[in-house]
């Protein structure tokens, strides 16, 4: 009988650590692995981001922080969300976090009690399902596909809605797909939550910035829905502060509050230095954002020209994010050297271990029939990454 507890032995790993470790370990071997796994930019922070960090050690800012965070980045982050996305949020209302992977579960443990539904569109981030599951909800997915951009009309949310729904959770732009909703199609849902009042929508948008084709549209610029959205973001894509982990909640004063209260109770304020950066990082304006988008939107416009020129893959053009998720269904039951691929899982395995190059299976991000690409890479390497995954493929029949 296992000593750990069902909640753990339930959970399961994160698919996108999972086989960023198994690269590792073939790495470790002297394999040259490429690894389009993680989603990670592979820009370094901006210097005067780095150099707020330095400065706020100089000057002591090492003792524990409030729980919700320093006020002057609470500021700093309503300002922002005033000035680039015309949303009105006190302070109080925001709640910064370690990541906002932890926002993310600060907000459903605060609204989910066991049973409830939480409606997740497919493809969702990995985590979402797993959070619901800590939080004893059930997920109700809403499927979508490749033809229609993998993102959901009124009528499949309004179709999956009971009276056991309490949150709804989605980002734009997409992690895994890369799709970005218009101010239409998020009117669209948002009218469908009007008249649903009991269930509250999680916004996750922390690609915001890297958006290709307008500027960002929040489900939080909809009044009539505005008190029951949870905006969740943070700073590590835009600003490539992955390891600096730095995220925040953005709701109404009674969510902020027990957002407050739960991670209380389990880390209290993040790190302080990454306070003071995260400051200095919305203060210093879009500069190297944009920079670095632009060059996210040359790696895309690559990826696609060399993944359309692979017979058996089907794709959308992303609009956002760093990420292509292709459908590879055709692959699908062919073989080679003995070994037969099933699924998607098994193809992004083969593709690891014969072409040496990293992705993610779809089936942890609630679609089987793809695997996740990210271009978070050096224009040379996604080119040679593309090169192997086209040989590997050609080589199942």
């Amino acid at each position: 009988m296992s000593a750990l507890s069902n909640r753990i032995n339930n959970l399961a790993e994160s698919a996108t650590i999972k086989m960023a470790k198994l690269g590792r370990e073939l790495a470790a071997k002297g394999v040259d692995v490429i690894s389009l796994s993680f989603g990670e930019p592979d820009f370094h922070t901006p210097e005067y981001v780095k150099d707020a960090a330095k400065k706020a050690m100089d000057q002591n800012f090492t003792y524990y922080t409030p729980v919700s965070g320093y006020p002057d980045l609470r500021k700093a982050i309503s300002d922002k969300l005033k000035a680039e996305n015309n949303l009105d949020y006190d302070s109080s209302q925001i709640v910064v976090s370690t990541g906002a992977k932890q926002a993310i579960a600060n907000a459903v443990l605060c609204l989910v009690n066991p049973g409830e539904e939480v409606i997740i569109p497919t493809p969702y981030w990995v985590s979402y399902s797993e959070v619901v599951k800590l939080a004893e909800g059930k997920s109700v997915f809403i499927d979508t596909t490749v033809e229609q951009d993998f993102k959901i009309t009124p009528e499949q949310l309004e179709a999956a809605i009971t009276p056991q729904s309490k949150l709804f959770m989605f980002s734009s732009p997409c992690n895994p797909t890369g799709s970005v909703y218009s101010k239409a199609e998020l009117e669209g849902l948002a009218k469908v939550f009007e008249k649903h009042p009991e269930i509250y929508i999680l916004s996750d948008e922390i690609y915001e910035h890297i958006n290709f084709v307008d500027k960002h549209e929040s489900i939080a610029q909809f009044e009539s829905i505005k008190d029951r959205v949870i905006i969740i973001n943070g700073f590590s894509k835009a600003f490539a502060m992955t390891g600096w982990r730095i995220g925040y909640t953005a709701s109404n004063k009674e969510i902020a509050a027990a957002c407050d209260k739960m991670q209380g109770q389990i880390t209290s304020g993040t790190c302080s230095i990454t306070q003071k950066a995260g400051v200095a990082a919305y203060e210093g304006g879009l500069e190297s954002v944009i920079q670095m988008r632009e060059q996210f939107r040359k790696r895309r416009d690559l990826v696609y020209s060399l993944l359309k020129d692979i017979e058996g893959i089907t794709t959308n053009l992303p609009d956002g994010a760093f990420y292509f998720f292709p459908d590879v269904t055709a692959f699908f039951g062919k073989s080679y050297n003995g070994r037969t691929v099933k699924d998607a899982d098994e193809l992004s395995l083969y593709l690891l271990e014969e072409g040496h190059v990293a992705t993610v299976g779809g089936d942890s991000f609630g679609d089987p029939k793809s695997i996740r690409i990210s271009y978070a890479a050096a224009e040379d390497k996604l080119t040679e990454a593309l090169r192997r995954i086209k040989d590997a493929l050609g080589k199942l029949q």
